[in-house]
């Protein structure tokens, strides 16, 4: 059997910019001998992506001579803007407007961000096609089981995840790009590449968004911003900004500032100072 042979009917292969959904793409490529018209490959930027996932999809695009699909979040009718390598935007405009037209912050109970900013700026684009139905591909693989056997959704398309029942893990991916000769420039530490996707996403554990805070003061300032902003917001709609305005129920990102500031190494050195739990906040 075939993992990799596209299924009947419109598909679109969802690329992140990740290592994972770009060998999910290798592999399908492989598969097909290329891709039909009716086969589509999206790469949704929020504008908080780091400067070398964006350099990544464009290395894929042309190695691998695939049309690459860049697609942006819009405020306004059609809520979707084509873009490339060059015009993509790297200041955060498509998250900070939809949290403008929100008028507050995406968190781990109201994920709205991945929603509005990928899945559904890429189903606007599909519609505004012709496209009534089709098979959504992502790069979930077999070692991800709380990715997996979620229930369908109640849209317009179907989830399909080869890499999962061709049972690939982070180490054939892993394997995988070692042989290449182009990589993902972000560092991948035990199969994890902390600083892909939104490089201060709240999914990301504390950990990571402190070392963000480290090592890149002036991108995880755009974070803390988010915060303030979304205050200001909820002031001026008569609201009490509360947890509204915070990415995290434990911490603001000013305070985690400050804490790296007072603590410095000790707090990355000593077991238990930062939470280490991905997929969003500790429950201690």
């Amino acid at each position: 059997m075939n993992h990799y042979a596209l299924p009947d009917g419109n598909v679109q292969i969802a690329f992140s910019g990740g290592r994972t959904s770009g060998y999910m793409l290798h592999q399908i490529l492989a598969a097909n001998g290329g891709l039909p018209e009716r086969a589509v490959v999206t790469f949704q930027n929020t504008g908080r992506e780091m400067p070398q996932t964006l350099d990544f999809v464009q290395e894929v695009g042309h190695r691998w001579g695939v049309r690459v699909t860049w697609l942006e979040y819009r405020a306004t009718a059609p809520f979707f803007e084509i873009v490339n390598h060059n015009s993509a935007d790297r200041t955060g405009a498509p998250f900070e407007a939809l949290i403008r037209k929100r008028k507050f912050l995406p968190n781990q109970q109201a994920r709205f961000c991945s929603t509005e900013l990928k899945v559904r700026t890429a189903k606007r684009w599909l519609r505004s096609l012709g496209w009534d139905r089709w098979t959504n591909c992502v790069g979930i693989r077999a070692d991800e089981p709380h990715r997996l056997n979620k229930p369908p959704p109640r849209d317009r398309w179907v989830v399909w995840t080869p890499l999962a029942t061709a049972g690939v893990s982070r180490h054939d991916v892993a394997e995988f790009w070692r042989a290449q000769p182009f990589d993902l420039r972000l560092p991948n530490v035990r199969g994890n590449c902390w600083l892909g996707n939104c490089d201060g996403c709240f999914l990301k554990s504390e950990a990571h968004v402190a070392a963000l805070v480290r090592d890149f003061p002036d991108r995880a300032a755009w974070w803390e911003r988010m915060e303030a902003l979304a205050t200001e917001l909820s002031n001026a709609a008569g609201m009490t900004p509360g947890r509204g305005a915070w990415f995290s129920k434990r911490y603001t990102r000013a305070e985690l500032r400050e804490f790296i500031a007072r603590q410095g190494d000790w707090a990355f050195e000593t077991e238990g100072a930062l939470c280490q739990a991905s997929e969003g906040d500790c429950t201690g």
